[in-house]
């Protein structure tokens, strides 16, 4: 499958460079000088550091400032890229290992001096990152660095790193429930300026996608997302990274060739969570075009990936999510109840399983296996509210909800199984996804359309599947429910209208897919 792909894309004239590990050129990188006091051929390491990290390669931009020191050994800077490489992906906790020595590299760094002091304040600025680490949970300690890297942006306005640094704190820290998305459109607001002063830096570019990675305001991430991608082809996540857009307007098409050539750079770079992250997206994307034969070649591809941390969501999160949704997605009850648990430390992972399972047991009529896998989601919401993860313990929390609600209509609750899955839904409208995933196995929405649909009520079915489609554009799920909703509630017109689309978006579906040809014999009569 991806070969193929890949030959398309060869065909269009799309980048296909494959860079070595750590030995790109620059060029292929984008553009970032950040200042330092350290001797030339130092600055010069230091900088190629900085393209490697804006793009999230972390390893290569942790042995680029490794090799600033050896340039410079009292270079106390390049300490400062050391620990900032060790976060790994800002948007997610790091592994208690990386954490531990980037406090050690904090220390070195303070321990040689720097010359300045602008890179004083910044190596003291990421200190509140790592502060009590051992102690203080994840979000306080993101919240105080966001708080520094204010004070850092204010002390030097004219510095564009400590303001792009910035941006990029006031999107991680953001509250998933603010619906104003206040801080994300005020780090958006800082980079749209710098972005016309400096249009070929990566992580302007690549910080916007972020920052805009949301139902409300995604489409205002589309230049962004077109424009990363040409900034920096050599890194497997800025040929991903546009697909956070493509995927929040539901363009399948571009995600699917954004995933294509990013999985392709990420195996050419062995950088096997980066490969592993855009195929999940791939599965996603493939599956809302009905082309499931694709989706499932993606996932065998997957089972092969090895060299991933377990410990770094990413790649373990992807290899559970894919097969989750491939089942889910399709409706393949019986599959998604016997899903296996992949052995692992996260929690938030497992759940996903578990999750499938549950959901999977209760809609293919047996309710007493789900109950099994229900408790054990209580489980590790459990775990990760005592390790104070107020997310994913929100996440696991309604993925119960929504398996209890199921439990109960297959047990004939059936005003119980609608109250339930209705405050579900409203439970998970609430809240954002995480940019680990490109979307939950089936929003909560569309599965309460379901269960509407399944006990006669079309209208209010009818009103949850477009709910979902205004949040969520462009599921074939979404479209398909809202088709039988449609007709069912008498509303010919806009039964025919749903039909229509469901036809122009999965077209190339495989034959599996019965709604499609049901929505092309419902388009012949008249």
């Amino acid at each position: 499958m991806i070969r193929t792909s890949l030959a398309i894309l060869a065909a269009a004239g799309l980048s296909l460079v494959q860079p070595a590990f750590g030995q790109s050129d620059d060029k292929t990188l984008g553009t970032v000088h950040f200042e330092t006091s350290c001797n030339p051929e130092a600055q010069k390491l230091f900088d190629r550091g900085m393209l490697y990290q804006h793009s999230f390669w972390y390893r290569a931009s942790q042995r680029e400032f490794e090799g600033v020191l050896k340039a410079d050994p009292q270079c106390g800077i390049a300490d400062w890229g050391i620990a900032l490489s060790l976060l790994w992906n800002p948007h997610t906790p790091p592994p208690a290992k990386n954490l531990a020595e980037g406090a050690a590299a904090l220390a070195k760094a303070k321990s040689i001096g720097a010359k300045t002091q602008r890179e004083r304040d910044y190596i003291d600025a990421l200190s509140a990152m790592y502060a009590d680490y051992d102690k203080v949970d994840h979000r306080t300690r993101m919240l105080a660095y966001t708080k520094a890297m204010e004070q850092l942006a204010q002390r030097y306005p004219d510095d564009d790193e400590a303001q792009i640094y910035y941006a990029l704190a006031l999107n991680t820290s953001a509250s998933p429930s603010d619906k104003t998305y206040a801080n994300q459109l005020k780090g958006a607001a800082i980079l749209e300026v710098i972005a016309k002063r400096q249009p070929q830096h990566p992580g302007v570019a690549h910080y916007l996608i972020h920052l805009y990675d949301y139902p409300a305001i995604a489409d205002k991430g589309l230049e962004a997302a077109r424009r990363y991608a040409k900034i920096a082809p050599a890194a497997a996540h800025a040929q991903h990274m546009p697909s956070h857009i493509f995927t929040r307007v539901g363009y399948w098409k571009e995600s699917i060739a954004s995933n294509v050539e990013s999985v392709r750079v990420a195996k050419a770079a062995r950088e096997s969570s980066d490969e592993l992250h855009a195929m999940d997206y791939l599965v996603y994307a493939y599956l809302q075009l009905g082309q499931d034969d694709k989706a499932k070649a993606v996932i065998d591809e997957m089972n092969t990936v090895q060299g991933f941390a377990e410990t770094f969501v990413a790649g373990p999160y992807a290899m559970a999510a894919s097969p989750a949704r491939y089942a889910v997605e399709r409706g393949d009850w019986k599959a998604a109840a016997e899903l296996q648990v992949r052995p692992g430390p996260l929690a938030n992972v497992q759940a996903i399983t578990y999750f499938a399972r549950a959901l999977g047991a209760a809609r293919s009529g047996n309710p007493e296996a789900a109950k099994d896998d229900i408790a054990k989601l209580g489980e590790l919401r459990d775990k990760l509210r005592d390790a104070k993860d107020a997310y994913w313990s929100e996440q696991v929390d309604i993925q119960q909800q929504v398996a209890s609600a199921w439990v109960l209509d297959a047990e004939g609750k059936h005003d119980d199984a609608l109250k339930a899955m209705s405050a579900a839904a409203d439970a998970e409208d609430r809240t954002e996804k995480h940019p680990v995933t490109p979307g939950v196995p089936k929003p909560a929405r569309e599965l309460y359309g379901e269960m509407l649909l399944e006990h006669g009520d079309a209208k209010e079915a009818l009103a949850a599947f477009e709910a979902t489609l205004k949040k969520e554009p462009n599921r074939l799920g979404a479209y398909v429910g809202a088709a039988k909703a449609a007709d069912s509630a008498g509303d010919k017109a806009k039964a025919r209208d749903y039909y229509e689309k469901i036809v122009a978006i999965a077209d190339g579906a495989d034959t599996s897919r019965t709604e499609i040809a049901d929505a092309r014999a419902y388009l012949k009569n008249p």
